[in-house]
């Protein structure tokens, strides 16, 4: 089954919470037992799975991208967001689950965060659910 959602960011840097869309479509799904893969199709955005009990461990997280990959740091390429290239490659663009009993396996306080690192914009996100 494959599915792809859109999210809409309105800052420059924001994670934004998808678990429970995510959930959702693992349910609507009906894989009882399987893996759920999540794909972001773009060059400056990302995907991981963090703490999601206390939000200022993603306001962290975020500071300290920003700190060690400023925004402007003399870079060579001419479309002026390479920055948001570099924190996409470090976060990366996948994250893969495992789905039992129809729901996803996530650790107690762990949660899907989309990373936008260039926005404020419309960004897309696959998710593949594949039957064990």
């Amino acid at each position: 089954m494959f599915k792809e959602i859109s999210i809409t960011t309105h800052k420059k840097t924001e994670f934004v919470e998808i678990t429970n869309i995510i959930q959702k479509i693992v349910r609507e799904s009906k894989i009882v037992n399987g893996i759920c893969y999540i794909y972001v199709p773009h060059t400056t955005a990302g995907i991981t799975i963090n703490e999601n009990a206390d939000r200022n461990v993603i306001e962290d997280i975020q500071m300290e991208l920003n700190k060690i990959i400023p925004f402007d740091d003399n870079y060579s390429h001419s479309e002026g967001n390479s920055s948001a290239h570099i924190k996409s490659s470090l976060i990366g663009n996948s994250v893969c689950l495992f789905v039992e009993n129809n729901t996803l396996k996530l650790g107690t306080w762990q949660g899907i965060f989309f990373c936008e690192f260039d926005g404020a914009r419309t960004r897309n996100v696959w998710i593949k659910i594949i039957k064990e």
